[in-house]
């Protein structure tokens, strides 16, 4: 599932959670993420980098399905002011042009590999990323240990995530998993017709990034998100999630003693504001973070906290928690 997409529509109808009003420094600094920056190219075909601030080593960070890396804008900066600081954008998101093939973890990591050397950015790198960006750092941290130094992983998507969060929920989560699939193709159908601004179409697709991103960056996203490339990507690389889980499988093993910090959403995308936690949901959120205690236990240096106040995309609802986790991880890197 696009996890970004489950997000969306969890934490504003279901959730509760604050919707994000940009200051006019949140505003600005959005701003930044409003126009490309650097696309290098990795073989006939570019990828979009924006990096800040300086330090020995790089973070870098992957968004979540169906996202550009404008999904950092409220915690690179941040960052960039302790050391450099990088977000990308995957195959046909944000600046980057379309691939001929699927943003399966394995692919993107190839990517962002060649995009970080064709861009002169050297290691060591301490890797950020969240869902399926979360997937993807553990695949690039496994593929080439000797660059990585340090792991951020952000509600990460996990080989057996779905297998075991959906034998927790007695099978609904693969039912709204088909439900988003079937959404994705709708919005695909819609975009190849062209958005109407107002239509029901727009409203369910689209909506109205500017109230998020701010007015600036916002009409980029909505402008993005309006195109039929944009939902070919994005379908592209929710088919591939279980292409993207065999391959983190295939390669699993312990991360040593690589400093490596997991945080777990306090607040649970599928509770119903104002109602008792059920024992349906208590065991979903229960076995999320089972998962990634689970994780952080592969490496001797390992952390899991939960975030209070925060959904799946914890970047967006307390980005301040995962500076600092970043902040916390980059103190540990020698």
């Amino acid at each position: 599932m696009t996890k970004k997409q489950l997000s969306r529509w969890c934490i504003a109808l279901l959730a509760g959670a604050p919707i994000f009003i940009p200051t006019a420094e949140a505003a600005s600094t959005a701003a930044v993420f409003a126009t490309p920056h650097q696309r290098v190219d990795i073989g006939g075909r570019k990828l979009h980098l924006y990096c800040s601030g300086k330090g020995a080593t790089t973070v870098v960070f992957d968004s979540p399905s169906g996202d550009g890396g404008w999904a950092w804008f409220k915690v690179q900066p941040e960052v960039a002011r302790h050391t450099r600081a990088c977000v990308y954008d995957r195959a046909g998101l944000g600046f980057s042009d379309p691939s001929p093939r699927p943003n399966t973890s394995a692919n993107a990591v190839e990517d962002l590999h060649k995009a970080l050397d064709a861009a002169g950015i050297k290691p060591p790198y301490l890797l950020v990323g969240n869902s399926l960006g979360g997937a993807n750092v553990q695949v690039y941290a496994y593929r080439y240990p000797e660059q990585v130094k340090g792991l951020v992983l952000v509600e990460p998507q996990t080989e057996n995530e779905t297998a075991r969060l959906d034998k927790a929920t007695g099978g609904k989560i693969k039912q709204i998993y088909a439900m988003v699939k079937q959404q994705d193709q709708y919005c695909a159908s819609e975009a190849q017709k062209g958005f109407k601004a107002g239509s029901e179409a727009f409203s369910n697709c689209i909506g109205n990034p500017p109230e998020f991103y701010g007015p600036e960056l916002g009409k980029v996203v909505q402008k993005a998100e309006m195109t039929p490339s944009y939902w070919r990507t994005r379908a592209d690389e929710f088919n591939a999630i279980d292409t993207s889980d065999d391959q983190l499988r295939a390669l699993r093993k312990p991360f040593g003693d690589l400093p490596l910090l997991v945080l777990t959403r306090g607040v649970s995308p599928y509770a119903v504001p104002g109602q008792p936690q059920s024992a349906l949901n208590k065991a979903t959120e229960d076995e999320n973070e089972k998962i990634h205690k689970e994780l952080a236990a592969l490496s001797t240096r390992g952390k899991q906290r939960v975030v209070p106040g925060a959904s799946h995309t914890i970047q967006d609802q307390q980005p301040a928690a995962v500076t600092a986790a970043v902040l916390e991880v980059l103190g540990q890197i020698k």
